[in-house]
């Protein structure tokens, strides 16, 4: 290869303008282009590629990528909602929806998962990423990377995975997308860095770099990330490709003088592709040739690219040949995206058990709400090529459902959840008089959640509250249905809905999931994949957290109403809390009601004490005493009392879905080895430390059945 071509194989650039083989065919045959993104129509992507194999010297193929993350066509619930189902095999079924689809269109690139953790809310791209634990996200992305990719990422209809956004993307200031990450070293390796590990060891064929900066050091440039962690520590042999234009960007944040400094940086670091961005094109040659950066970093970098090329089957097959696909299954695929809506809602509240809703005692329904009927927004973000057509609302569902019998009364009220024009309220607040049961429709649009989609104010928007409160007034029956691409802070109207529950945004199959779980058809069984704040001015709220010097104790803390105005300052209780919120959650992570209940008992140890390179085995029985058969995500939480480096108060460890009939009981079996108890102390060192350590098995991260164990050195 010359130069020149090495250096076209390290650039990727849009093609979503115009007709991309006019603009970017000169490119492609002279070899000076290794990837395109942002096209599916298939014959462009087949032209462009017919061009790069056909035209150029080489024939070198090219990687096509798209942001296909959460769906193609067939769109199912946001990453996050798809974290609510605690279902790896169900997530990995929906990549593999995706990468199908995806695969049709030409498409070999994904970019997802992202694993990113995050505990703040406000970050619109919280939406996108797979919760708060590293354990749960961990599990997930690899089941993501599995189904884009299968065991063979050569198959037809394989597409590569991309790992992001490497790292510490979730922990930007004030929930700000793209702003500064300031996360200790450990913080960062020991819950940040997770995921993608757990993505690279699931077989992850490209990683993608943050915007953000960690240390003083954008992520794109940092050879500590790049290349001591990823590349010597971790093996990957994979490609790096860096976000859109965050190479140029260098200089924006005050790293580089210029273009041509950043991307000497971005070389140097271990970036392999520079997505959308010219510096790379323009400067890498001149780089080499002036002795600054040396070819074996050039060299290095195609050979990554080539390489995932090589294992993709690329070169031995270029072109999609539909006609020698398996068919596409439409049946399947909304089959897969309706069980991943159902298992992704979370019943947060259900007051003197009101849900499921009774038929038999129902002459009218009042449905109200901005998004009760709407098919794009229920889909969420990232969704360039979803097709809301597909998509069932839970007006339609939920009427279909009713039948002639009962009358279903609809009112969108506002045009959008944003609107604070009040004029159909007392229509609204009329037709919930008249009803037996009035179910709310509310949330956040698609638009307010997603990249460059953060939010300050975390309530519902608009006049959302006041519709609320109003219909409460109406002194019937309130259930809210939640629609939403991130938590939304309740406080303000929680006691106003009799029941309470979360969708996400769902997907195509929003309305028909709902509506089952609302009449019965299915008992709900999401859990909470973060922490809810009840005020904003809580977050960060998570619940492994560290214990402090102090901790808040039950009776040692106060609230702001009920001071006295000369109080002593030590009569506060001196711990770690807010006056006016205290130190609880609204929702703790992992929390989720069901139709059944579920008593969790006889929790046992097959022993005490285990050394190192040990296995403890955990059994726990669980009872339905509800009325109604159900699923349980039982959850192991384990806390280190004592160790090198602070560690949190609880961390999940370990979970299990079952299904459990009405009066049955059944056995859970957890296993917990001792590497799983491992992280990295003061000196960024991997240990495993003997102790004593508390263990928790339940529903949540509040779990209250407790054992305990001990973990010797090694024999």
């Amino acid at each position: 290869m010359t130069r020149s071509e090495k250096v076209g194989q390290l650039v990727q650039l849009d093609g979503s303008h115009g007709y991309p083989p006019d603009y970017l065919g000169e490119r492609l045959r002279a070899g000076g282009l290794g990837s395109v993104i942002n096209n599916a129509n298939p014959d462009i992507v087949k032209e462009l590629q017919r061009i790069a194999v056909e035209e150029s010297r080489l024939g070198i193929p090219l990687l096509i990528g798209r942001d296909v993350i959460h769906g193609f066509r067939h769109v199912l619930p946001i990453p996050l909602g798809q974290a609510a189902t605690w279902n790896p095999e169900l997530v990995l079924a929906g990549a593999r929806v995706a990468a199908e689809e995806a695969a049709r269109a030409g498409i070999n690139w994904t970019f997802a998962p992202m694993m990113d953790v995050t505990r703040d809310p406000r970050w619109g791209r919280v939406a996108e990423c797979l919760g708060e634990d590293p354990h749960l996200a961990s599990e997930l992305a690899a089941a993501m990377v599995r189904g884009f990719q299968t065991d063979d990422p050569s198959a037809p209809t394989a597409i590569a995975a991309c790992a992001k956004h490497f790292a510490g993307y979730g922990g930007v200031d004030a929930g700000r997308d793209y702003d500064t990450t300031n996360l200790p070293r450990n913080e960062l390796r020991n819950v940040h860095l997770r995921p993608f590990r757990a993505a690279v060891e699931a077989g992850a064929l490209s990683l993608m770099t943050s915007f953000s900066e960690i240390d003083g050091m954008p992520c794109t440039a940092s050879r500590f990330l790049l290349r001591q962690v990823l590349r010597d520590e971790w093996g990957f042999e994979g490609l790096v490709v860096s976000d859109w234009d965050s190479v140029r960007q260098l200089s924006i944040h005050g790293l580089t003088a210029d273009d041509r400094e950043a991307a000497r940086e971005a070389c140097e670091a271990g970036v392999d592709i520079e997505m959308q961005g010219e510096a790379y094109a323009h400067h890498l040659e001149e780089l080499i040739e002036s002795g600054q950066i040396a070819e074996a970093l050039l060299d290095a970098a195609v050979s990554n690219v080539l390489r995932v090329k090589c294992l993709l089957g690329l070169f031995e097959r270029p072109f999609v040949d539909n006609d020698t696909l398996p068919a596409p299954d439409p049946v399947r695929m909304r089959a897969t995206a309706r069980e991943t809506a159902r298992q992704s809602l979370v019943l947060l509240k259900n007051h003197d058990n009101l849900l499921p809703l009774d038929r038999g005692r129902l002459k009218n329904v009042a449905l109200l709400g901005p998004l009760a009927d709407a098919p794009y927004q229920q889909l969420g973000t990232w969704i360039f090529d979803g097709d809301a057509s597909l998509s069932v609302t839970l007006r339609q569902a939920l009427g279909e459902q009713l039948g002639d019998d009962i009358e279903l009364s609809y009112l969108r009220v506002f045009e959008h959840s944003r609107s604070r024009d009040t004029r159909d309220m007392a229509a609204a607040c009329e037709l919930a008089a008249h009803a037996d049961v009035v179910v709310l429709g509310l949330g956040e649009e698609s638009i307010l959640s997603g990249e460059a989609h953060s939010r300050a104010d975390i309530d519902l928007p608009g006049a959302q509250r006041e519709l609320v409160h109003a219909v409460r007034a109406a002194g019937k029956p309130v259930v809210g249905v939640i629609l939403a691409g991130r938590p939304l802070t309740l406080s303000n109207v929680i006691n106003d809905f009799d029941a309470l529950l979360y969708a996400w945004h769902p997907g195509i199959e929003a309305g028909p999931a709902i509506t089952e779980v609302l009449l019965g058809d299915v008992s709900p069984s999401g859990k909470l994949p973060i922490t809810f704040p009840s005020v904003v001015g809580q977050v960060p709220i998570y619940y492994n957290h560290k214990m402090t010097g102090k901790p808040p104790l039950p009776g040692q803390v106060a609230h702001i109403d009920s001071l006295h105005t000369r109080a002593p300052q030590t009569s506060l209780g001196m711990s770690a809390y807010h006056l006016d919120a205290g130190h609880r959650p609204q929702f703790p992570f992992g929390f989720g009601l069901s139709y059944g209940q579920f008593h969790y008992h006889d929790l046992q140890l097959d022993r005490h004490a285990l050394s190192v390179g040990e296995t403890l085995g955990i059994t726990v029985r669980v009872t339905n005493h509800g009325a109604q058969a159900g699923d349980e995500v039982a959850q192991l939480y384990v806390r280190d009392l004592v160790g090198n480096v602070t560690r949190p108060v609880r961390e999940l460890k370990g979970f299990e879905r079952v299904s459990i009939g009405v009066g049955e009981t059944v056995t859970v079996h957890f296993e917990l080895h001792s590497e799983d108890l491992g992280f990295y102390d003061r000196n960024d060192e991997w240990r495993v430390e003997p102790g004593a350590f508390q263990l928790w098995v339940g529903g949540d991260s509040d779990a209250d059945l407790e054992s305990g164990f001990y973990l010797h050195p090694a024999a």
